[in-house]
């Protein structure tokens, strides 16, 4: 079986949107969902903490495949001559420097 092939397409726009969306999810905490891992829940969209903490990375790895998903699906929707203007090396140079901003976002963790 062979991958369509807009599927190269599909590709570049997931990894890219992904690792910028993921990045806005952190910072600006849009979880899909919450777990509570001492009692083994889990809520719906961003809850404060039960009994325990609340893990909310779950949650913003799901509202980043969701949205790049869908990005990523009209991407490859799109005609031909615009997906024949689309760069593959931005599916490395936009998460590279989307690392690069997780860390700034996570810099208080690595400066104590």
């Amino acid at each position: 079986m062979t991958p369509p092939r807009s599927f190269p397409v599909f590709a570049i726009v997931f990894a890219a949107v992904y690792a910028v969306v993921y990045v806005i999810a952190v910072e600006k905490n849009l979880a899909l969902f919450t777990y509570h891992p001492a009692i083994g829940e889990f809520g719906v969209w961003v809850e404060k903490p039960r009994s325990g903490p609340a893990m909310y990375w779950y949650g913003w790895m799901a509202t980043a495949g969701v949205v790049a998903f869908l990005a990523g699906l009209i991407a490859a929707l799109l005609p031909e001559f615009v997906k024949r203007r689309l760069w593959s090396g931005w599916s490395w140079v936009v998460p590279v420097c989307a690392m690069i901003a997780s860390g700034y976002l996570l810099r208080e963790f690595f400066l104590r």
